[in-house]
């Protein structure tokens, strides 16, 4: 619910006072729902007291869990909603960010609901969630839809021979109500970004078939199922949306503590750096489904942008290492733009069976990703592309790179772990 009062001093006529629900995985639905009628319940007092415009706040907090990015998803496509119906008495609509986290997100999502041109039309057709809302801006659950079905072949039949009964009925008028009610209620452009689900459901069993159909050469050698079929743009967002969603709602210290992946500096040109220790993996004792959870959360405030990878391979060829079918899974997870911003990934002391299983996922799971790999043989030459003071080094990669290498012509400073070259003569 909202309520209004008065501004007394504050620069403004009226202040709409409204509270923003709690966020658990549990409930994701009725969370979103909630949101939503939070700030559809504002926009209708705001036309109710004759007013013109009003600034938002983001209703959402980080006290109550509530994910940043989904919930910003339901602010702007509620305004959306409201605004199809209402668009003649609100002269406009402010959202007013407090951080710069939710300023880039907002910047970032209006343009997909709100596109000022062609260009930003059509990429909103490709970025927009799959699920978008009904005519209010609530989440649709396919399964709760009531859906109808043209009549079965004898059925037609059978009502074909009933003898038609005349009823008074005025044509002039339903046309006006049906437009009247496709104008007034729903943006048809909009409305169209959104597929039937049934017809969505038909697609994806349609690609699981196929895929399975197909002679599985990955399985063969032993690099694991790479039968799931491929996502779209807006499946794989929406995919993307429910893991950071979820993520954000964890406690995955755990996870975090194995130190697989962390953020290091930035490399050479000033792209922020993922470092990923594949000696950490430690594939026995770990909950993939977790470990997936930390990646999308560690990863996302790095995917916005140019960035780079660091893999340290030093040792890791000793622990079991997850197959393709699990890489190729967790690409789609983190989506499209990750492989489109992702710079390179420098690849530290490779060994023959690493080249040949990356040579398999450039073949089977994705080439424009991994021909970015970068294979480096000694730990200083990885300092030409990331300066040694932008990353955290565990000790055993130093051992492993004197082990392997023999240690020839370099020198280690125990105190600083920097390596320099040993001068000649």
């Amino acid at each position: 619910m909202a309520k209004m009062t008065n501004a007394y001093d504050l620069p403004a006529r009226k202040v709409i006072h409204t509270v923003g629900p709690k966020y658990a995985v549990k409930y994701h639905t009725a969370a979103e729902n909630a949101l939503s009628h939070c700030y559809r319940s504002c926009l209708e007092l705001l036309i109710e007291n004759g007013l013109e415009s009003i600034a938002m706040g983001c209703i959402y907090t980080e006290a109550k869990n509530y994910p940043r990015e989904p919930a910003a998803h339901v602010a702007i496509r509620t305004v959306r909603r409201f605004l199809e119906k209402q668009k003649s008495k609100i002269a406009g609509v402010v959202f007013c960010t407090v951080s710069s986290s939710d300023t880039e997100i907002y910047k970032r999502l209006l343009p997909l609901y709100f596109p000022r041109d062609r260009q930003e039309e059509e990429i909103a057709v490709s970025k927009l969630p799959a699920d978008v809302g009904d005519e209010n801006g609530e989440t649709v659950i396919d399964e709760r839809k009531i859906r109808i079905r043209p009549l079965p072949a004898g059925a037609t039949d059978r009502a074909a021979t009933t003898a038609p009964i005349d009823l008074p009925f005025d044509s002039g008028l339903a046309s006006k109500r049906s437009s009247f009610k496709l104008d007034s209620y729903l943006d048809p452009s909009f409305m169209s970004l959104i597929k039937d689900p049934d017809l969505r459901r038909k697609e994806q069993w349609e690609k699981s078939a196929q895929a399975q159909k197909g002679f599985n050469y990955a399985k063969l050698l032993g690099y694991g199922d790479l039968a799931c079929p491929s996502l779209s743009a807006a499946e794989e967002y929406s995919l993307h949306s429910r893991y950071l969603a979820k993520a954000n709602s964890l406690n995955l210290s755990e996870i975090a503590e194995m130190k697989i992946i962390y953020r290091g500096g930035v490399d050479s040109e000033g792209r922020p750096v993922m470092v990923v220790v594949g000696a950490h993996f430690l594939l026995r004792c770990l909950d993939l489904e977790r470990f997936v959870l930390h990646v999308v959360k560690e990863f996302e405030p790095l995917i916005q942008k140019p960035y780079s990878i660091v893999y340290f391979h030093s040792a890791a060829s000793l622990q079991p290492q997850p197959d393709l079918g699990f890489m190729k899974r967790l690409q789609q997870i983190l989506g499209r733009k990750h492989q489109r911003n992702l710079h390179a990934i420098y690849v530290l002391h490779p060994t023959l069976g690493l080249r040949t299983a990356i040579l398999a996922m450039q073949m089977f799971v994705d080439g424009e990703v991994w021909k970015k790999v970068v294979y480096v043989d000694r730990l200083v030459h990885l300092f030409r592309y990331v300066p040694r003071e932008q990353l955290t080094i565990p000790d055993f990669v130093f051992q492993h790179d004197l082990e392997v290498n023999g240690g020839r012509g370099l020198i280690v400073d125990p105190r600083t772990k920097h390596i320099y070259q040993r001068p000649s003569g």
